[in-house]
């Protein structure tokens, strides 16, 4: 039996003046998949996630979710969807506690979205909360504020409010950067085991390429706006176009 394909880019076309963002981008991501999206500044990469997230609409061609197509749809709907992104920069508030920030994830995240007469912090909530932070093992550091944070800490934190809600694809932009060379496996290490089990969806955008070799079950190289290597990691890293464009590597 084929792999269900979960996200799917049909034809995905998009400019922004002069420069063309993606050229004929077509992707099929498989369930359970762990793909990594790789290339220089400018090649591509975030405007696929934009697009797939809903932060920015294509010119031409389709995204499908699990079948639906999602292509015109805004970010807040794709995210009740299922479909999650975290960002380069953690997007945390310095004032709020670990806690507190998780709960305020949830409460947006939930399918009926913020309410003002529901409580943010009811005990179904705030256990909830606690179970996504043990997931990701920060559950120690639920009553320390941002200020008191170390950067790995940061980004797992915003990985897993990222997880707020039922989480069918997650997308992750450079989930190691700006972290200590030392901390890089351990923080992937637990990443990738808190998306296990085989339902999660990981795509992660990346520069390192320990990371993408230990951790990508198939590598997407782009360049131009267009995908030039779509395969194992081995042999994508291995492809002469990749080499020449991605990692410079090529004699």
């Amino acid at each position: 039996m084929a792999d269900e394909i979960v996200l799917s880019a049909k034809g995905v076309h998009r400019r922004f003046g002069a420069v063309v963002a993606a050229d004929n981008v077509n992707l099929d991501v498989p369930r359970g998949a762990v793909y990594s999206l790789i290339g220089s500044n400018g090649a591509g990469k975030t405007t696929f996630v934009n697009m797939v997230t809903g932060y920015i609409k294509p010119d031409a061609g389709q995204i499908l979710f699990a079948g639906r197509d999602i292509t015109r749809l805004g970010p807040r709907q794709i995210t009740r969807l299922g479909i999650h992104r975290s960002f380069q920069i953690a997007q945390l508030c310095s004032g709020l506690t670990v806690l507190e920030q998780m709960l305020v994830a949830e409460s947006v995240s939930g399918d009926d979205g913020p309410a003002f007469f529901r409580s943010a912090a009811s005990r179904e909530a705030v256990e909830h909360a606690e179970h996504t932070l043990e997931r990701f093992g920060i559950e120690s550091f639920r009553h320390r504020k941002m200020s008191e944070l170390p950067g790995g800490i940061k980004k797992l934190l915003d990985i897993a409010m990222a997880m707020a809600g039922r989480t069918e694809i997650m997308l992750l932009d450079e989930p190691t950067s700006g972290v200590a060379a030392d901390e890089k496996f351990p923080i992937m290490d637990r990443v990738i085991e808190a998306l296990s089990g085989g339902s999660v969806t990981v795509l992660f955008v990346e520069h390192d390429m320990e990371i993408v070799q230990r951790y990508s079950q198939r590598v997407v190289a782009f360049y131009a706006g267009q995908i030039i290597a779509n395969d194992e990691p081995d042999r994508a890293l291995a492809d002469p176009d990749v080499k020449r464009y991605v990692t410079g590597s090529a004699p």
